[in-house]
């Protein structure tokens, strides 16, 4: 944003002529360093072709569009002549703003002037003003600054790692800037070469600022040392987020088995984006396109007009927040206030008045401006916040929908009891859902972190999205089945399928209350075969919730979430005494601890690590550690040393030949040697193909596999599981995966060596039955799926799932597996 400060403004002028106040103030513009001497030319040129008086004793002198090379940098300065001078005939000016625009960045101030006009007393108070401040202050916000003496980070700096699980998406971002707006202070975030206003969550937004990313908080001005410390705080408190993402993060998940209906029409598969079964007729809902005709009226009105739409809006989102945190909790009613932040967002109002003032109307500039800032955010690598852009789509049609006349949002009613299908729901139109009468929820697009889904599970109804444009063409009326666990919409399915359906709806609920009364008993099949389920943790607050939960141990500690929510990578002793809380935690039960694996979508910015192209492809996991000796050995020493305390493993991610191997155990062997520590077993990740491939060969080298099956179905189906596109197609239980595994057992085995799981698939009961009956000894799942999965084993024989892999084995697809 353009800085105005009072070196650019001249007080007590005088001027004889329109010509000499405008060469005046292009002088200005010159000594500033904005522009060449040739531009002022041009000013005078445009004047004689479109008049530059505002209104109320202001005008805008500026120059002609073709010649903006002559511009160094944008800029604006400000003549005052308290006497005024002749404008035109009847035109009186007594504040000369002139203006050099590269770009639009100098349209806050012009937003700003739209509100100057309307007040005649303020306009004589600084037509006789002598403190430019007070110039400045009218028309920028806030008294001048001292300058930075950085252009990138102010004096006053700080460095956060946002440990949010999105990342600063809309909530998050929303406290940040809550926050920095009570303060007089000037906030900068830079991520990377990317630097942003705090003060602004549409810039923050655009930031792109994913889980583990270390940001640089930046602040100038008089409080900014307080700034600061209470930007540190909210980060490190979560930004107003609570600390599960999910209600579900405490109990097991409902003990689903995949049920399939046999006598259907049509199947439609899409995302899972919210647990649950629906049974009833399909009904559309369809939101009238906003036509929107570019008729201009006087530039001052239309931007009277915007400034009266985003009040109402404003006022509307305030009620909304305020029903939605009455019926699903304070945390659902902040997406809300999120969007009611993005309507303060300078840079939107920069946009539109910038097209106002080149001669457009309200509605259509504003249609205009948030249709590229929402083209912007869709470009985004990060999923969740790209998602965002249906929340800024949704802001913008409640402030079009003011601007022609529309009034409020409109509401969702359904005649009677049924299954909504759209192309896409805004976070609005779910909010005002009745789930006694919506039963479910399909969309053609959207995704499974998007606002509207977050709702949905909070109101409790099943959800799919991105199930494909062949949604938007079922009859009205069609009976169908929503199953939100598999993200399947069955269409005209028979009587005895309906009837399944809901049998099946009735069950869950004492499924699950049986499954977590018998979490602490082992998994014992039918016929006698214990299968170890153990849980995913990241913390030592995980073990203790894990075990509650009934797992048997720990199947994988994340150990980079140590590095992840920092902004420096810890030291040897401080890994030691987490290591060490968890072996002591365990109190006896198996705790494997997995070395530091970042690179690919985990990224710790202050490892400098170059970035690349495809960085699933490049440095991570061991090859990172590997190259890095003085993040791999501390991390060594201090899992050597935590050993000395109780048992546990150690595994290596990411591992694709058998010298990374061996180098890596020679290392580990070595440290060990000079602790004078007790052996412990060394076991691998196996998520690449070669790893599986040379699963005989590894065996020797090692005591155990354990199986990540997320990278390693993104690996052999060539599919990047965070591709907004390929993401669903990236299934687990595809034949060629489960091949893959398969070899992995069977290698393993060659040289007695046992095989665990800890991928996503393991906490899926078909995915549990099949991994057992392939052979796999141990899962280690998600702490919500613990009691679910030991429950759902003890019902089955170790025969009859052997029986079930064959069959998965020689299916041609996913969609073949699932329905066995």
């Amino acid at each position: 944003m353009v800085k105005l400060t009072a070196a650019s403004v001249r007080i007590g002028a005088t001027a004889t002529s329109k010509a000499e106040a405008i060469r005046q103030v292009g002088q200005v513009l010159v000594e500033a360093g904005h522009i060449q001497p040739a531009y002022i030319e041009s000013m005078l040129a445009r004047e004689a072709l479109a008049n530059t008086f505002l209104g109320n004793g202001i005008a805008i002198p500026h120059g002609k569009p073709e010649d903006r090379d002559l511009i160094l940098e944008t800029g604006i300065a400000v003549l005052q002549i308290p006497n005024g001078v002749t404008w035109n005939a009847g035109e009186t000016a007594r504040l000369i703003v002139g203006i050099a625009a590269r770009s639009d960045e100098h349209i806050d101030i012009l937003r700003r002037l739209t509100r100057v006009l309307g007040d005649a007393a303020l306009v004589e108070r600084l037509s006789q003003t002598r403190d430019p401040a007070d110039i400045v202050e009218a028309l920028t916000g806030s008294r001048p600054l001292p300058a930075s003496p950085s252009p990138g980070d102010y004096d006053h700096a700080i460095q956060v790692v946002i440990h949010n699980p999105t990342g600063l998406h809309a909530r998050p971002a929303t406290a940040f800037v809550e926050t920095a707006r009570r303060f007089q202070a000037a906030v900068r975030v830079r991520y990377g070469d990317a630097v942003a206003d705090g003060k602004s969550l549409l810039s923050l937004l655009q930031l792109g600022v994913s889980s583990g990313a270390s940001v640089t908080i930046s602040a100038q001005g008089t409080d900014a040392p307080a700034a600061l410390a209470a930007l540190k705080a909210l980060v490190e408190s979560g930004m107003g987020e609570e600390p599960v993402a999910e209600d579900t993060a405490n109990r097991p998940k409902v003990p689903y088995r995949g049920w399939v209906p046999q006598h259907v029409a049509t199947t439609i598969n899409g995302i899972a984006a919210a647990e649950g079964l629906a049974v009833g007729p399909i009904r559309h809902y369809r939101r009238a396109p906003l036509v929107v005709s570019d008729t201009p009226g006087d530039r001052m009105s239309e931007a009277t007009a915007l400034e009266r739409a985003i009040a109402e809006a404003r006022s509307e989102l305030e009620l909304v927040a305020g029903e939605v945190s009455r019926r699903l909790g304070s945390s659902r009613a902040a997406i809300f206030r999120a969007h009611a932040e993005l309507l303060t967002d300078p840079a939107l109002m920069r946009e539109t008045v910038s097209r106002i003032f080149d001669g457009h109307s309200a509605a259509w500039a504003w249609q205009q401006t948030i249709a590229a800032r929402v083209a912007q955010l869709e470009k985004l690598d990060d999923p969740v916040l790209a998602g965002r852009a249906v929340d800024l789509s949704d802001v913008g049609q409640r402030v079009l929908r003011h601007l022609l006349g529309l009034g409020e949002m409109p509401f969702i009613s359904l005649a009677e009891p049924a299954i909504l299908v759209a192309d896409d729901l805004t976070p609005s139109d779910t909010a005002t859902l009745d789930p006694d009468s919506v039963l479910g929820l399909c969309t053609a697009l959207g995704g499974p972190t998007s606002h509207t889904a977050i709702i949905a599970r909070s109101l409790g109804l099943p959800a799919i999205v991105a199930a494909g444009t062949a949604v938007l063409d079922i009859e009205d009326g069609t009976p169908a089945i929503l199953d939100g666990y598999s993200g399947r919409l069955y269409l005209r399915p028979s009587a005895a399928d309906v009837e399944a359906a809901r049998a099946l709806r009735a069950g869950l609920d004492q499924e699950q209350a049986v499954a977590f009364a018998t979490r602490h008993q082992p998994a014992i099949t039918r016929d006698g075969v214990h299968i170890e389920v153990a849980a995913n943790v990241n913390r030592v607050a995980d073990v203790v919730r894990a075990l509650e939960n009934g797992a048997d141990g720990v199947g994988l500690m994340r150990t980079e979430f140590l590095f992840l929510e920092r902004d420096s990578a810890p030291d040897e002793e401080e890994q030691y005494q987490a290591y060490r809380a968890m072996v002591e935690a365990m109190n006896g039960r198996p705790l494997i601890i997995r070395t530091l694996d970042i690179g690919g979508d985990k990224e710790a910015p202050y490892l400098n690590i170059a970035r690349e192209d495809n960085s699933f492809l490049g440095i991570r996991g061991l090859r990172l550690c590997l190259r890095r000796p003085d993040l791999f050995e501390p991390q060594l020493r201090a899992i050597y040393r935590a050993a000395m305390h109780g048992p546990l493993k150690m595994m290596f991610p990411m591992v694709a030949t058998l010298e990374e191997v061996q180098q890596a155990k020679a290392i580990a062997e070595r440290i060990r040697a000079e602790l004078n520590a007790p052996p412990v077993e060394i076991g691998i990740m196996v998520e690449v193909p070669s790893a599986a491939m040379l699963a005989d060969v590894l065996a020797q080298e090692v005591d155990f596999f354990s199986i990540g099956t997320n990278d390693l179905t993104q690996y052999v189906l060539a599919m990047d599981r965070l591709h907004p596109d390929l993401a669903r197609q990236a299934d687990s239980l595809h034949p060629a995966v489960l091949r893959t595994i398969a070899r992995t057992v069977e290698g393993a085995a060659s040289a007695g060596r046992w095989v665990g799981v800890c991928g996503g698939i393991a906490s899926d009961p078909l995915g549990a039955a099949i991994l057992v009956g392939l052979g796999v000894q141990e899962l280690s799942v998600s702490i919500p799926s613990v009691a679910t999965i030991k429950a759902h084993l003890r019902g089955l024989s170790a025969a009859d799932l052997r029986d079930l892999a064959r069959r998965a084995l020689a299916c041609r697809n996913a969609a073949e597996v699932r329905a066995l």
